[in-house]
């Protein structure tokens, strides 16, 4: 797996704990927070599958604006060639 040097922002990294800490959260809410927050002053990389994921949440109606920034970063932080 390749280094990938962007990172999650302090806003969106504060986002993702609370998201983690609220019990009132969906799980794909949860499952992004997550993956941002494993992004955060790391050099890990989205996967595929959460890619696929996030990139869902982004073209659904029904999910929050939370919810979308958090796969808005997600997906920023994917690998670029996978998506070639």
């Amino acid at each position: 797996m390749s280094k990938n040097a962007k990172q999650s922002s302090a806003k969106v990294a504060k986002l993702a704990s609370e998201t983690l800490r609220d019990p009132h959260a969906s799980a794909i809410a949860k499952s992004l927070a997550a993956s941002t927050l494993a992004q955060a002053n790391t050099g890990k990389q989205t996967s595929a599958e959460m890619e696929a994921k996030a990139g869902r949440v982004l073209q659904s109606e029904k999910y929050s604006e939370e919810t979308k920034t958090l796969a808005g970063s997600v997906v920023s932080q994917a690998n670029k060639a996978r998506g070639e």
